[in-house]
């Protein structure tokens, strides 16, 4: 408890707020990456602390929240064979693919098993060797190493039966992707630091040299978010567009080089579709050569899958890309709650309209 107060310390936060209110002499707009720090912000209210010369954007850091309807069509299909076990983690349950859920697959009989890790779906393949196991492997750099080792386990010791359904996607190109967009606003980022445990610094320094723009690994305490952003500002202000550090006390610099490379073995960068924001190159992993016989979408045939994917009146693309605000939706709080979700950023726990549902919600007269 001691280390965490340190980082909710009131009066830290109070001498950090005012350092940016004496920083700030014009309007910055900074976007948060990480679905973690979006919720963190509201619940501590630090965007409503600020000064108002600096914006606050939510950006595409939900693993959940990008995962495209496709790949949930393709997850609910699997789940409805009768030979197969869909093992997923347990904030993928409720996520809409086109037409339904994997909750709603699992009620109408499909063999769907909420998993904590990666390891625990091999080692029920393990046990059930006469059925197919698949681990729906969601994420960003941060769930990957796990998926990884599973993945390799699996073809050493000749676990036939055992396969990965793949939406594993990348940081750095989405940023690129933001940033290369027509009206984007976003002059300065902070970065997640559970991510950079895994990568490190080196793959965001393209991105802020390219693009002149400030990032800062930041933690998820509010006085992490606080002073990663009195650093990116400091930034910007003095004209400055470097990869900066803020979660020293977890990511190193190099990240962690063993992670790096259980994932060069058994992934491939490849091209990835994004839900609402659509592909972005070079922005995900996908399974190398000697690992693709674990590819459960080669392995059932399911390459080829259509999808309409999501409603129509789904913004959650604008949400994820920073364009519009949960609150500027105009289905909101009314035909997109919790209970009736439209999209992935309202019913997952990193979403972006989630966060702000619980901690901003709508007035009953707008709902």
């Amino acid at each position: 408890m001691k280390y965490l107060d340190e980082y909710r310390d009131p009066a830290a936060a109070r001498r950090t707020l005012a350092a940016i209110r004496a920083l700030v002499t014009r309007p910055w707009t900074v976007m948060e990456v990480c679905g973690g720090q979006t919720h963190a912000i509201l619940k501590y209210g630090l965007d409503q602390l600020l000064p108002s010369e600096v914006t606050l954007l939510h950006g595409p850091g939900c693993p959940v929240c990008v995962t495209p309807a496709a790949k949930i069509d393709r997850a609910i299909a699997l789940a409805s064979r009768p030979e197969v076990i869909l093992c997923s983690f347990g904030d993928m349950l409720r996520v809409p693919g086109s037409a339904i859920d994997l909750l709603s697959a699992k009620a109408a009989g499909g063999d769907v098993r909420v998993v904590y890790s990666p390891l625990d779906a091999l080692d029920l393949a393990r046990r059930e060797r006469g059925r197919q196991v698949v681990f729906f492997a969601v994420g960003f750099e941060t769930t990957a190493p796990g998926n990884a080792m599973a993945a390799y386990l699996a073809r050493r010791d000749g676990v036939a039966n055992f396969s990965l359904l793949v939406s594993h996607v990348l940081v750095p190109p989405a940023l690129e992707a933001i940033l290369s967009s027509d009206g984007c606003r976003v002059r300065g980022f902070l970065a997640a630091g559970h991510v950079c445990a895994v990568t490190g610094a080196a793959g965001y320094l393209p991105v802020a040299r390219r693009y002149r723009v400030p990032i800062v690994i930041t933690g998820f305490e509010p006085l992490d978010l606080l002073m990663g952003l009195h650093m990116c500002l400091s930034q910007l202000e003095q004209g400055r567009a470097e990869v900066e550090n803020q979660y020293a006390r977890v990511v190193r610099e190099e990240g962690n080089p063993a992670a790096q490379a259980l994932l060069h073995e058994v992934f491939e960068v490849v091209d990835r579709e994004w839900r609402g924001i659509g592909v972005i190159p070079s922005s995900g992993l996908g399974l190398r050569r000697p690992y693709e016989e674990l590819d459960a979408e080669r392995r059932f045939g399911l390459e080829e899958l259509a999808s309409p994917g999501e409603p129509a009146s789904c913004q959650s693309g604008l949400v994820l890309q920073g364009r519009l605000k949960p609150s500027e939706c105009g289905a909101f709080g009314k035909e997109c709650t919790p209970d009736h979700p439209l999209g992935a950023t309202m019913v997952s726990s990193e979403g972006a309209c989630a966060a702000y549902y619980l901690h901003r919600p709508p007035s009953p007269d707008a709902r």
